[in-house]
């Protein structure tokens, strides 16, 4: 049994599903009342699991009758991608994020299940927690040198 931050994910990804065109508006209060929590919580998994590295683009409005609306974003062409993934370089990634980014490129055909496999394994925090820097910094920079080196035919690099 996941957390109720886990639970909400599902939710959510599911309606996005189901969706014709990627793009879901969601009441945030509706959905705090159904999960029986705060609207802060919904916010918490908006801005910590629908995230642009991982895919999405939410945008949102407050007030009585404020709405969130989540767009599934893909990844247009190379430039796009080679954009990302070099904003990575230095930033501070947390696991969950990488994962997210790993789990997008594979379901957009630009890593192969077996490569973000690879890399997950790579970045995780057990792997990590040896290191004396940063983590987030170092997993942040291996993740950018691994797309690089991965992608980089596609780049035409």
């Amino acid at each position: 049994m996941g957390t109720l931050a886990d639970e909400i994910e599902r939710y959510i990804k599911k309606i996005l599903e189901a969706s014709h065109d990627g793009i879901v508006e969601l009441q945030r209060n509706e959905l705090a009342l159904q999960f029986s929590c705060v609207p802060s919580q919904i916010n918490y998994v908006l801005s910590t699991r629908f995230t642009t590295e991982q895919g999405y683009i939410v945008e949102s409005r407050r007030g009585g009758g404020g709405y969130v609306r989540i767009v599934k974003a893909y990844v247009a062409d190379d430039s796009e991608l080679s954009h990302l993934i070099r904003q990575l370089k230095g930033k501070k990634v947390n696991q969950y994020a990488a994962e997210g980014l790993i789990e997008r490129l594979v379901e957009e055909d630009f890593l192969t299940k077996r490569e973000g496999l690879l890399i997950k394994a790579i970045i995780n925090n057990e792997v990590l927690d040896n290191q004396k820097k940063d983590h987030n910094i170092l997993r942040g920079n291996i993740l950018s040198a691994i797309l690089f080196t991965l992608l980089k035919e596609e780049f035409g690099a």
